[in-house]
Formats: C-alpha cells, structure tokens, sequence
C-alpha cells in the first residue's frame, strides 16, 4: 500500500516530461529556417550624438531633461556668453573708430590732392617762366621740390586710407568671430530625437568639447550582423530583412538591407555565431523601415536577424 502514492506522482511527472519534450521538439521543427534565410545575431542600435561645447565656458542652463523628444534646431543648452558679448562690444566699438579714421584718412587724401594739383599747377608756369629768361633756375628748383613734397603727401594719405580699410576689416573680422563663438554656445539639435543622457548641470565649467547631452534618433534603428562571405555576398543593398528582438518574440519587424561592408573583418568578440571566430566575416546592418510602428523596440535590446540568399518566401513566424 506505501508504494501507490509514489505510483500517483510519477504519472503527472512523466506525463509533463513528455509534455516538454514534445513541445521542445515542435519548437525546434516550427523555428527550423527554411533554405535560402540565414540567421545573425546582434543588438539593435540607434543613430547618436553627442551634443557637446566647442568652446570653453561655463554652462548657463540646459532645456531639456533625460526621455525628452525635441526637434531639429531645437535649443537645448547654453553657454554663459557674458565676456564674449563684452568683447563684441569692444570690438563693435573698434569698427567705428576705425571707421571714423577711414573718413579722415579720406578729407587727408583730398586735401593732399588739391595742394598737389596746385603744385603741378605752380611748376608749369615756373617751367615756361624759366624758358623765357623771366626766373631763376634756384626758383625752379624750389618749386620743383614743393610739388615732390605734396606727392609724397598724397601718397602718404592714401596709405593711411589703406591701413585704415585694413583695420575696419580686422575688427569687422574680430566681431565675426565673437558673433560665431557667441553662436556656437548655443547648443542646438541637430536632428529630431529622443535625449538619452544628461551628462552636465548649470553651473559647471566644461572645456572644449565638454559633453552635455546624448542625443539618440529612434526613426534610425538598426542592426549589425557578421555573416560569412559565401552569404554576404549574395546580399544588396535595398534587399528586405527581418529583425526579431528577444523581447518581442512574436512579432517579426520589417528591415531592409542597407550596407553590406566590401572588406572582410575577424568577427567582434561581443558577437556570438555559430561559426568558427577565427573566420573573416562581412558587416551586414539592417535598418528598421518603420521603427514607429513599434515602440517597443528599444536601441541596447538584443535579438536576430534574417536575411535571404534566394527568391524565397519568409516563413510564417517572419512576415
């Protein structure tokens, strides 16, 4: 009698055995790839960037929050700009002094060239005076000298006018340079996205290329894949592809072939594939043709994807 109890519990037990086992088995025939679709593993990634200062500063204010969307043009940072602003100033200042001294290099210039139009003047009637025995050569020579010194004059006084167009266009420059800098501390997006990581706080003094966002752009997902060169080679780029993330099993999603490396390379070590490491492979990424229709799919989540080297229709469980 103490040995039908112990009877009782191996037939549930062997029949949930059975039960495993005839599942594991219908898994394996149902996930079984037909000829012509090939497999990869890879983790499912997102177009970055780093928003970051160009210039040294401290920073003012950040607009934006870790989760945020934000738009192309968008700002999302700024630098203090309080000395550079100053120092527009002080240069804004230099273009209209240097312009001021343009206008008087220029009244220089025309006076110089009435005096020496008056010179030119005074030695022609001394020339012909002389040719006619009515004054001396000394008087000749006199005069000769004024209108060389009043050509010297002009032509002093139009390199002051040069040196002054010279400094209107090194200030207007310096202005230019503050404007940019002054521009550059605003920190834009460059691309519509989701904001990733808040890197910096207001207050802090970051040196040049001082990281304060990461920026990812969901609307560009995609997957790498290292495939062998007697697959890879059968791939094109615009060929569809499927994408099936480990967290959304069931549900397969469109991609597209849309780079297929044309160098071979030893296979990355956070990689897994069923072939030997040692073998070269080729960088395949497939890009997601429409990420918003499920938002689910987030870049870091890891899964396969499919490719096919033949005219075959994707089986069930991929369309």
């Amino acid at each position: 009698m103490s040995h039908r109890p112990a009877r009782l519990l191996a037939i549930p037990l062997v029949a949930a055995l059975l039960g495993v086992g005839a599942f594991g088995y219908w898994k394996s025939i149902h996930d079984r790839l037909p000829e012509g679709i090939s497999q990869g593993n890879g983790r499912l990634e997102a177009t970055e960037v780093q928003i970051a200062s160009k210039y040294p500063g401290r920073l003012a204010e950040v607009r934006v929050d870790e989760g945020d969307r934000v738009e192309k043009g968008q700002l999302l940072a700024r630098l203090d700009t309080r000395t550079l602003e100053a120092q527009r100033d002080q240069a804004s200042a230099e273009v209209l002094r240097a312009r001021e001294n343009l206008a008087a290099a220029l009244a220089t210039v025309d006076l110089r060239a009435s005096e020496l139009r008056l010179a030119e003047q005074e030695l022609k009637r001394f020339r012909e005076l002389f040719q006619r025995g009515h004054t001396s050569r000394q008087m000749l020579d006199q005069q000769q000298n004024r209108h060389d010194t009043a050509s010297a004059a002009l032509n002093a006084a139009n390199a002051q006018v040069s040196a002054a167009r010279a400094a209107i266009g090194a200030a207007e420059a310096q202005v230019a340079q503050l404007t940019s800098e002054i521009d550059d501390s605003s920190l834009l997006a460059p691309m519509p996205g989701i904001v990733q990581l808040r890197l910096a706080e207001p207050g802090e003094v970051l040196g040049a290329g001082g990281r304060v966002l990461l920026l990812i752009n969901p609307a560009d997902q995609y997957m790498n894949l290292y495939l062998p060169a007697a697959l890879a080679g059968r791939l094109a780029q615009g060929d569809e592809a499927r994408i099936v993330l480990d967290a959304l099993p069931e549900q397969a999603l469109p991609a597209k072939v849309s780079y297929v490396a044309s160098k071979a390379q030893f296979t990355p070590k956070e990689v897994e594939t069923r072939d030997e490491r040692q073998k070269l492979v080729f960088r395949v990424k497939l890009r997601l043709t429409d990420p918003a229709a499920v938002p689910q799919a987030k870049p870091g989540m890891p899964g396969a994807g499919y490719v096919r080297s033949a005219d075959v229709d994707w089986p069930a469980n991929l369309q």
